[in-house]
């Protein structure tokens, strides 16, 4: 997108097959809301859904087809209507059929394929599990009201394998998505429209996330003038915010998203949606509020109103009792599935360098209180002595608050291989078991970076700390001290257990792929 367009120029836009869009200016004319429509239509999403229905069925094929073989073998087993009989002109290969049409119907009944869920986050196999069990919930009910007798093992093998492999098959296509979303393929163009803070919050946020599948290609803001870009971005200003309908003549954009309404009285919104493109453009509203999870949210109209309820964070007595559960188990497996390399560790610590084995630190956890943590010792021995001079050096990581250095002169050499693969940290299993820490949680901060926190930050302590976190798999060192305090609290006021999976899931990927890690 040129910077250079005038206020009066409007354009046409070409869309190539990955779904960018190449402005190019037509004519000074204005044109009405309604010429949206001459945008040629974006194919991308009507393509990769027609991608994910293919081996959503090849899937489906196999696994159901697969277990039949399996469990009956290439005999025309029929399907048992009654203990008296049985239903000859139905055959489990026809049964399967149906199976797979009624699976493939649910899946897109749900929206499962929908652009909405794609690429990023856990709805897309949410709805992959959700539908699955209401097939064959439907089928058993089905099977007991007209006294068909269908094979319990076919089902009960089907169902599982259907579903890992349909969420198997949908995460080697969002990598490919990703992929292709990092390279500004594959993604919605968005339209900013309100304050430039708002809008350069947001901006910020879809260039950081890239795999949402947003791509920013203008912005109107107030007092917006043609030829500015929005701070500390590339991205073009097209106007001020009552030149929408301008703006997406000119952008080629998809979708409008208002990131305030200050400027924009409610009339206005709703012209701006009124002014859009039925089935091919959309409005997004993105309300102030971030690090919000779905649970806590709730939508109510009231008197035409949109209220968004969002709920206080809080953590039952349930969710307690789960947490330290999970904990409590998994830390005890992985001591005794690690005990060889943790011996073998503590060995190679012993022998390397002088000093003990051991790293013992004062952090602060739970409610502020304090506690030990233990780490192999992967420095010299006078570590801390030396933390001062270190300080005062220019640094190439860390942030305002974390101290880190890339190359740390105190890093002994054994401890800079277990640092590359994090396995100076697998003592603090030992702390989960003894409840100071959690697998997953907060990073465990020391009493001098806890004297520097705002007051609204101590909400990180309502969580225990984790051996890894949020912040720790969203860019770790790279990330600014104000991103790892709102990655830190994001977990603590909208944890789940299904959330805590996917984070160790992510840290596990890490540790094999070599890089940085937290002090």
């Amino acid at each position: 997108m040129t910077s250079d367009l005038r206020v009066d120029a409007t354009s046409t836009s070409q869309a190539d097959d990955a779904g960018e869009y190449t402005p190019v200016v037509d004519s000074p004319a204005p044109r009405t809301p309604t010429s949206v429509a001459r945008h040629p239509r974006d194919r991308w999403r009507l393509r990769y859904r027609r991608n994910l229905f293919l081996t959503d069925l090849a899937a489906l094929v196999w696994v159901v087809y697969g277990t039949q073989l399996v469990w009956f073998g290439t005999g025309n087993v029929a399907v048992a209507a009654s203990k008296d009989g049985r239903i000859t002109d139905l055959s489990y290969w026809i049964f399967s059929a149906l199976l797979i049409i009624a699976w493939m119907w649910a899946l897109s009944f749900v929206d499962s394929r929908s652009d909405r869920v794609i690429g990023t986050g856990s709805q897309e196999y949410v709805r992959i599990v959700d539908s699955s069990f209401r097939v064959f919930g439907a089928v058993a009910i089905l099977a007991f009201l007209t006294q068909i007798d269908v094979a319990r093992g076919y089902l009960l093998i089907s169902l599982p394998a259907g579903i890992v492999v349909l969420i198997f098959t949908r995460w080697l296509w969002r990598q490919w998505l990703i992929v292709q979303r990092s390279h500004g393929k594959y993604s919605a163009n968005v339209l900013l429209v309100g304050s430039l803070t708002s809008v350069t919050q947001l901006a910020r946020e879809f260039a950081r996330t890239p795999s949402a599948g947003y791509r920013v290609v203008g912005a109107c803001v107030p007092n917006g003038k043609i030829a500015d870009v929005i701070p500390g971005t590339t991205i073009p200003v097209m106007g001020h915010v009552g030149d929408v309908s301008r703006a997406l003549s000119a952008t080629g954009a998809d979708t409008v998203a208002v990131t305030s309404a200050d400027e924009l009285p409610a009339d206005k919104v709703k012209e701006i949606s009124w002014s859009l493109e039925a089935g091919r453009q959309h409005l997004v509203l993105a309300p102030s509020i971030i690090d919000i999870a779905g649970p806590r949210l709730h939508t109510r109209p009231v008197a035409g109103l949109p209220l968004i309820h969002v709920e206080t964070p809080r953590f039952s007595r349930g969710q307690v009792f789960l947490k330290r559960t999970v904990d409590l188990l998994a830390s005890i497996a992985g001591v005794i599935l690690l005990s060889p390399l943790l011996a073998f560790l503590a060995v190679t610590v012993r022998l390397s360098s002088s000093g003990p084995i051991f790293f013992r630190q004062t952090r602060i956890g739970f409610h502020g209180t304090e506690f030990t943590m233990i780490k192999f010792r992967s420095m010299v021995v006078n570590a801390e002595e030396l933390l001062h001079d270190l300080a005062e050096q220019q640094r190439d990581s860390g942030n305002e608050v974390l101290f880190k250095m890339k190359n740390d002169p105190r890093v002994t050499p054994i401890g800079r291989v277990m640092r590359k693969f994090s396995l100076d940290e697998l003592p603090q299993l030992f702390n989960v078991i003894g409840g100071s820490m959690s697998l997953v949680g907060p990073r465990p901060p020391l009493p001098s970076e806890v004297a520097q926190y705002a007051d609204h930050v101590h909400r990180r302590f309502l969580a225990k700390p984790g051996i890894t976190g949020l912040w720790q798999v969203s860019g770790r060192s790279s990330l600014s001290w104000e991103e790892s305090v709102r990655l830190d609290l994001s977990y603590v006021e909208n944890w789940t257990l299904l959330g805590d999976f996917v984070i160790l899931g992510k840290t596990a990927r890490a540790a094999l792929v070599p890089g940085d890690t937290a002090a």
